[in-house]
């Protein structure tokens, strides 16, 4: 072998030998880079998120910095997000940031609001946003602090917007629905128009409806019809008082074929009174209200009291609370409602839902309604069709009408949920309507 081919075959050898040093020391830094920051990771905020609207992959892929756990007590920092709808037809996201542990001092509440035409990913990155700032004063106690950049965005208040609308918002639909088969189709139609002006002095809602459905069967050569319809129109004034009272009237005309209503017009007054500030709204409220309300109606068909138009004066008080905390929320009003004419004519409501952390990883769910119904005063004299009971297009008697939903989970298993994989979607996991 002669003496160049012998060097270039050394030249090569150690050009390899230099690569593959050069490849496996920077893998070894990359490893060290890896496990520093596995390291750091591990001790950054522990975070709980208590959210049922929110698109959690998309948080933790724009938040990364933080470990999320899937259960509160685990966590350092457990953030409760209320939502409620603005005037504008949006979102208010109402941000509790609540510390435990080590943080369990440093508590803030930060506030998020959508447009009603916002998109969904404008919706999700602009929760994003307020959630990353309600993070720092957590983040910034921690190494993690040292791979977080801040930085500066200047943007316009919604109190510097002038408003040519004056905040009034409306909103229109339509829409049907076509179904059919060799015996049998269905056809239903629908309309509403909305219009709301919602400040922090004085609400006004107005919005109409309206609703038609009609049934065809062939049943043994017979054809058997049947067609129900509905409409409403409802105006709501209300104006704010202090921060626990507020007045208002509520104007409702309705038209039902199966509440037997050719028309029903009721005008209510009502006051309010909400034992905690309205300032607190998103986190728990205990309200009481009471309203009187001036009936004149008029029947399709003669009632089973003889009567095809009568005009009657009733009375409600209703008691309503909403708590949301970490270990979970309770939403329950009371009403109880009856007829100055008759006392006996009356009717008490009550419904609820609870959501119950009991301990760690093991909820419980109930949600609920019970009505004791003694004031059917529009029941249709006769007897019914069969079709009719059977399609429910009138309105049968009844003392009372109730329905409960229970339901208990159990999770267990790894505490941390930092990993977004979306290949496949949900394919495999059975969703609630499939149990329907």
């Amino acid at each position: 072998m002669n003496r160049t081919r012998v060097i270039s075959i050394l030249t090569v050898l150690i050009l390899a030998a230099l690569t593959s040093g050069a490849v496996l020391a920077q893998d070894a830094e990359d490893d060290q880079g890896l496990e520093d920051i596995a390291v750091i990771k591990q001790k950054a905020p522990k975070v709980y998120i208590d959210c049922e609207h929110c698109d959690m992959d998309y948080v933790r892929t724009e938040i990364p910095y933080v470990n999320y756990v899937r259960d509160r007590k685990e966590a350092d920092v457990h953030i409760l997000i209320t939502t409620q709808t603005t005037g504008s037809g949006g979102t208010e996201y109402t941000m509790a940031f609540i510390g435990r542990g080590a943080y369990e001092t440093i508590n803030s509440t930060l506030v998020y609001a959508s447009g009603k035409t916002d998109t969904e990913d404008e919706v999700r990155r602009g929760y994003v946003q307020v959630l990353k700032m309600g993070l720092m004063p957590y983040a910034s106690r921690t190494p993690i602090a040292g791979l977080i950049d801040i930085g500066f965005r200047r943007e316009v208040k919604p109190t510097d917007v002038i408003d040519p609308w004056k905040f009034w918002v409306f909103s229109l639909g339509l829409g049907g629905d076509l179904r059919g088969e060799s015996q049998a189709k269905n056809s239903m139609f629908y309309a509403n128009f909305s219009a709301n002006k919602v400040t922090p002095d004085i609400k006004l809602r107005l919005g109409l409806t309206g609703w038609f459905e009609n049934s065809s069967f062939d049943y043994d050569g017979k054809i058997i019809d049947s067609s129900s319809e509905s409409g409403s129109i409802n105006a709501l004034v209300v104006k704010s008082l202090s921060d626990h009272w507020s007045a208002g009237a509520l104007v409702s005309v309705e038209t039902s074929t199966y509440s037997n209503l050719k028309s029903r017009i009721t005008p209510s007054p009502a006051l309010e009174y909400n034992l905690f500030p309205y300032t607190e709204s998103t986190r728990r409220q205990l309200r009481f209200l009471y309203r009187v309300g001036y009936e004149m109606t008029r029947y399709r068909d003669m009632t089973i009291y003889d009567k095809m138009k009568e005009n009657l004066l009733s009375e409600a008080l209703s008691a309503t609370i909403e708590v949301n905390e970490p270990w979970g929320t309770i939403e329950a009003s009371l009403e109880g409602s009856h007829y100055f004419h008759d006392f006996k004519k009356n009717r008490l409501e009550f419904g609820g839902e609870v959501s119950f952390r009991i301990f760690k990883g093991l909820s419980l769910e109930i949600d609920g309604r019970y009505e004791r119904v003694r004031d059917q005063l529009a029941l249709a004299k006769g007897n019914l069709s069969l079709d009719e009971i059977l399609l429910r297009r009138r309105e049968l008697a009844t003392d009372y009408n109730y329905f409960v939903f229970l339901s208990l989970s159990y999770t267990f298993g790894s505490i941390y949920s930092n990993v977004v994989n979306p290949r496949f979607g949900d394919w495999g996991v059975p969703h609630m309507e499939e149990y329907d």
